[in-house]
């Protein structure tokens, strides 16, 4: 995989995400994979964590399958995003979350750079809109300002327990401060 496969990613990623919108904004979606795969890039991570940074949230949020990743960009990189992503949607927000918190645990390392790096851009798009909009953020989430509490530490929780090499990564340190400018301490 080189840089035109990431190239590929991008294009896919933001065809996937068309017309699709980060939550009640006006934001284009896709710029937050686009952050994401930029994060992961700034870390010199490989091609293909680069690429499933792109493709993190296609098989969760738009049609896209894993079977079509696998397909396009091979088992590595769907893979990768498989592990980053929500098991199943249909479950309750509360089991979702339990699951992700679980499988951080033991995730390849690939994937929990892509998973922290998904959940730092998160927290850094909630920490601008506590500073423009305040504590009504909370009401674009399923569930508001504890559980979403409760969620990331817990993220950050299992990724420190990982043995997969997460916990000495930079990004776990980001995530920290992401969570602490967020929550407090």
């Amino acid at each position: 995989m080189d840089q035109t496969d990431i190239e590929r990613a991008r294009q896919f990623a933001t065809e996937a995400h068309d017309g699709q919108y980060r939550k009640s904004t006006r934001v284009p979606y896709i710029e937050h994979p686009m952050r994401v795969a930029r994060m992961l890039e700034k870390m010199n991570a490989p091609p293909e964590v680069i690429a499933a940074g792109w493709l993190h949230d296609t098989t969760e949020d738009t049609r896209i399958s894993p079977e079509d990743l696998r397909r396009e960009f091979g088992e590595k990189v769907a893979d990768i995003v498989a592990g980053a992503s929500e098991p199943d949607k249909s479950l309750t927000w509360e089991r979702r979350k339990r699951g992700t918190i679980k499988k951080l645990r033991t995730v390849a390392l690939e994937s929990a750079l892509v998973s922290a790096a998904d959940k730092i851009d998160n927290l850094r798009s909630t920490a601008k809109d506590l500073e423009t909009i305040g504590e009504g953020v909370w009401k674009r989430f399923k569930r508001g300002r504890d559980k979403q509490e409760w969620y990331h530490r817990g993220v950050l929780g299992s990724l420190r327990e990982n043995p997969n090499g997460i916990a000495e990564h930079e990004l776990l340190s980001t995530l920290e401060r992401e969570i602490e400018r967020v929550f407090g301490s």
